[in-house]
C-alpha cells in the first residue's frame, strides 16, 4: 500500500479512466505501482511507455535477463513487487 494518494479504479473519470482502461483493461485492478501516479495521468501514461520499452523493446539482453535484473533490484530495494 501506497503513502501516496491514489485514485480508485471504481472512482476514475475523463483522462485518468482511459489511462487506466488503456493500461489494465475495462474494470480490471491497476498495479499499485502505476496507481501512485493516478493524480497525474500523463506522468502514468509516459511511465508505462517507458516500462513497455524496457521491459518489451529491442534490446541484446533477453527477456528474461530483463525480468532477472528487475527481480534484484526491487529485492535490494525492498521491493514487494
Amino acid at each position: 500500500m501506497s503513502y501516496i494518494k491514489t485514485i480508485d479504479e471504481e472512482k476514475v473519470t475523463g483522462k485518468l479512466k482511459e489511462v487506466y482502461e488503456s493500461i489494465a483493461g475495462r474494470g480490471r485492478k491497476m498495479a499499485h505501482v502505476l496507481k501512485v501516479q493516478s493524480l497525474n495521468p500523463e506522468a502514468m501514461e509516459a511511465h508505462y511507455q517507458f516500462y513497455r520499452s524496457i521491459m518489451f523493446g529491442k534490446s541484446n539482453l533477453s527477456r528474461a535477463q530483463r525480468e532477472m535484473i528487475a527481480t534484484v533490484v526491487s529485492v535490494k530495494n525492498g521491493c514487494l513487487y
